[in-house]
C-alpha cells in the first residue's frame, strides 16, 4: 500500500472537470485508489463519489493506492495532482 497527502490548490477545488480527469485516470490501473478527505473517502474510479466529497481549495486531501501496481499508480494520480489541482 502507497500513499501521499497533497492540498489542493485549484480554487474550484475538486469540481467535475478535474474529477472526470480522475477517475479516468484512475482507471488505467489495476490497484484500488482511494482518496480521503474531510472525513470522507471515495473510490478514485467513481465519478460521483469523489465529486460528493465536496473537496474544496485548501482541503488536505489523502490518496492511497493498493494493488498489484499500485507504485506506478500512486507515482501518476500524485502527478496529476500536482498538475491538475
Amino acid at each position: 500500500m502507497k500513499k501521499f497527502q497533497y492540498e489542493i490548490k485549484d480554487e474550484t477545488g475538486i469540481h467535475a472537470r478535474p474529477a472526470g480527469l480522475l477517475v479516468k485516470e484512475a482507471k488505467e490501473f489495476k490497484s484500488n485508489i482511494t482518496v480521503y478527505a474531510k472525513g470522507k473517502s471515495a473510490d478514485a474510479t467513481r465519478l460521483m463519489a469523489v465529486m460528493g466529497m465536496g473537496v474544496k481549495c485548501g482541503d488536505m486531501v489523502e490518496v492511497e493506492a493498493d494493488g498489484p501496481d499500485e507504485d506506478e499508480a500512486i507515482a501518476a494520480i500524485e502527478n496529476f495532482f500536482k498538475v491538475n489541482l
